[in-house]
């Protein structure tokens, strides 16, 4: 009864033969999956260097379970799931790539399950492509082995919607209940705000439908994923509301702000681009980008003319409410931000992709095939640039990161120590030292905390060069080191008594 009931939710082409449940999926389909998940493993390991070296937002997450470096300030927006999802590995050793390695690992086998989720409820040809898709994306590869909750939401996304897609077809699919839950919880982990966009269609058609069990699964994952992120908002920010509303500020107050050019902009490697200036990438750069949604709109409707809607039309749905808070209520970007928009929308496009290369009775049409493949090398190479321009420039940042430590220890600041100013929360990571800020979205201290704390150990402030330093540290001895002025307090045993 539940294979009967899928193939009719999946449907077909016309001439088109069904999806074979059993024994083909533990074949060629499990096969074709594997390979794009193994792929992407490799790729990721290939071309995003594991020695790159953590990124600022990396080494607030590891830091919360690591030992090279005092847990640093964890701000309103932040969820801990990152920071469990590297404890095996941060909270014992300190290598950048056995951890990149262990990430790259896990991101092949969560893309590996996340497309298992769909199996018969579109070819599997279908979901290879939709992985390989994804997975070629270069922000995709780039924050696949990275300490970041944004994959990570991607893959809850997909397990969430197609265990939801099983268990409405099949009310006694109890693994699809338990995929939905897990899906939401994974999410929520990661970052509750983004799953509650995520599944906001779900929550209404199971409301609308009354579908009770399925609500509890999604409701029930949702508040497994986000409890602890609620526990912690009345344990150190005041209350559900008052977190929230932190969160709004730093991310620049949340309202309606149009960031599609900023998206746009932050396609040619900005991985965060906060102000957004500039020109326009390259068309070549984004064309992607505008394709996309054309190709969304052609597999929706080859989709009503199979008569198997509602698995394209439910990602599509939800792919478009994960992004709209990320292209019209904030007022920067990031690429990043919009993985679970990607992730969803790579099904359909995959699916229309195979519409338009083959007849309705399966046959390849020889000159769209070609056309087809020729677009999708070109958009490869166009990836691959992007990606290798990006880790060429974020290995250079880290490792001026690396050398102004290695200056701050031949200086004579060592653990214990605090730094302060221009990326002190990077730099105090690879320092081993704390990091203090007294204003902006990391403000965690005041200036007379600061002056009492470099009465006792060894302190910095950071500025860019030649820039002013606050007005307790303009005494202090000045050197200059990648790009950093370095601000360095007195040893506490040269001072006459306390500043």
């Amino acid at each position: 009864m539940a294979h009967g009931t899928n193939a009719m939710l999946a449907g077909t082409r016309r001439g088109e033969p069904a999806p074979v449940p059993g024994a083909s999926w533990r074949t060629r389909g499990e096969w074709l999956l594997a390979a794009v998940a193994a792929a992407f493993t490799l790729a990721q390991l290939l071309l995003v260097r594991p020695g790159m070296g953590l990124g600022w937002d990396e080494t607030v997450y590891v830091s919360q379970v690591g030992t090279q470096a005092p847990a640093t300030f964890f701000s309103a927006p932040r969820a801990r799931g990152v920071s469990l999802l590297v404890a095996p590995i941060a909270s014992w050793s300190t290598s950048t790539e056995l951890l990149r390695v262990y990430l790259a690992l896990l991101s092949g086998l969560g893309l590996y399950l996340a497309l298992r989720v769909w199996r018969g409820l579109f070819p599997a040809r279908v979901l290879a492509l939709a992985g390989a898709l994804f997975a070629s994306l270069w922000i995709t590869l780039f924050y696949g082995p990275q300490a970041m909750p944004n994959y990570w939401v991607a893959i809850g996304a997909l397990v969430g919607t197609g265990c939801f897609l099983r268990a409405r077809a099949d009310r006694l699919d109890r693994a699809a209940l338990w995929g939905v839950a897990a899906g939401a919880a994974l999410m929520a982990w990661m970052r509750p705000t983004d799953a509650v966009w995520v599944t906001l269609p779900l929550l209404v058609l199971v409301a609308a439908a009354r579908r009770w069990r399925l609500a509890v699964a999604l409701l029930g994952g949702l508040v497994a994923g986000a409890a602890e992120w609620v526990i912690e908002a009345y344990a150190g920010f005041g209350g559900l509301g008052r977190r929230l509303s932190e969160a709004s500020d730093i991310q620049g107050g949340l309202g309606w702000h149009l960031a599609v050019d900023d998206q746009l902009r932050s396609l040619i490697g900005r991985t965060l681009c906060r102000p957004c200036t500039g020109p326009m990438p390259n068309p070549a750069v984004m064309s992607w980008w505008f394709v996309l949604p054309l190709l969304a709109a052609v597999g929706l409707v080859g989709a009503v003319r199979a008569r198997r809607t509602a698995p394209t039309l439910l990602p599509l749905v939800c792919a478009t409410t994960a992004a709209v808070p990320y292209l019209f209520m904030i007022g920067y970007a990031a690429p990043r931000f919009l993985l679970p928009a990607y992730a969803l929308l790579a099904i359909p496009v995959a699916d229309a992709l195979f519409h338009l290369v083959t007849t309705p009775a399966g046959r390849w049409r020889p000159v769209a095939a070609a056309l087809v493949a020729v677009g999708l090398a070109g958009h490869l190479a166009v990836q691959y640039a992007v990606l290798d321009h990006t880790v060429d420039r974020t290995t250079a940042d880290h490792r001026d990161w690396a050398r102004t430590a290695a200056d701050l220890h031949r200086l004579g600041v060592r653990p214990p120590c605090l730094l302060t100013g221009l990326e002190a929360l990077p730099v105090g990571y690879y320092t081993g030292c704390s990091s203090a800020a007294t204003r902006g979205p990391n403000a965690n201290s005041t200036r007379a905390d600061i002056r009492r704390t470099a009465s006792r150990m060894p302190t910095a402030v950071l500025t860019r060069p030649g820039g002013t330093p606050p007005s307790y540290a303009r005494d202090w001895e000045t050197h200059r080191s990648a790009g950093l002025d370095l601000h360095i307090a007195p040893a506490p045993d040269r001072r006459d008594g306390p500043a």
